[in-house]
């Protein structure tokens, strides 16, 4: 699927990351919208974690290794952003708080509507089936709804997103490595985040001509 549009979708793909597994489908997203023909921002969330916990998990520290070289985010990623992806482990079936503290950043630039009329949606990971990831994603929503964002879930739009069953966001679960079911379902997902966005941008340029 590509953009039709006579300007790029920017896309925000925006995320916290413990020991690896949400990099990775954020990863996915923001190779997936580039292929769509999206300008994208890839960022991570600043680190609140002490030091000694981040080295009390191996796969943690490599993580932090990992992304390194992923820029921090910032409120004006969401400014620019047309269409914003966050990502987030459950956290006792919450977002983690490095993420929620991003996103308590942004209250100025709400306030200004700023984060109003973007399109929204998210993607998790836990460590357990049942560990929250419905939750978390239902609770991050949350947030877009106050900023007056307009949330693009994944739902059964299509047959990639029936078969990952995740209708409101892509999501992982377990140790073990992300399997391409789930990762076509971000890429479904975004695909939809993206299509959604361009014929916003279409139809508010016309109204405007």
């Amino acid at each position: 699927m590509s953009v039709n549009a006579a300007e790029p979708v920017k896309v925000a793909v925006v995320f916290y990351s413990a020991t690896g597994n949400v990099t990775k489908l954020a990863r996915q997203i923001a190779e997936s919208a580039e292929k769509a023909g999206a300008e994208v921002r890839l960022r991570r969330v600043t680190e609140l974690a002490p030091q000694a916990a981040i080295d009390s998990n191996p796969a943690w520290g490599e993580n932090v290794k990992d992304i390194a070289e992923i820029p921090e985010a910032t409120p004006d990623d969401i400014v620019w952003a047309d269409a914003v992806l966050m990502g987030s482990p459950t956290r006792y079936g919450n977002i983690a708080a490095q993420l929620k503290q991003f996103i308590d950043t942004l209250g100025p630039l709400w306030f200004q509507g700023l984060l109003a009329d973007k399109v929204y949606s998210g993607f998790t990971a836990t460590s357990g089936k049942h560990g929250g990831n419905e939750s978390t994603l239902l609770a991050l929503y949350n947030s877009f709804h106050h900023f007056g964002g307009i949330v693009v879930a994944p739902g059964y739009a299509n047959e990639t997103l029936f078969a990952n069953a995740s209708p409101y966001g892509a999501a992982h679960f377990g140790n073990g490595e992300i399997d391409e079911l789930v990762l076509s379902g971000a890429t479904a997902q975004t695909e939809r985040v993206i299509a959604t966005a361009a014929a916003l941008k279409i139809g508010r340029a016309a109204a405007v001509a």
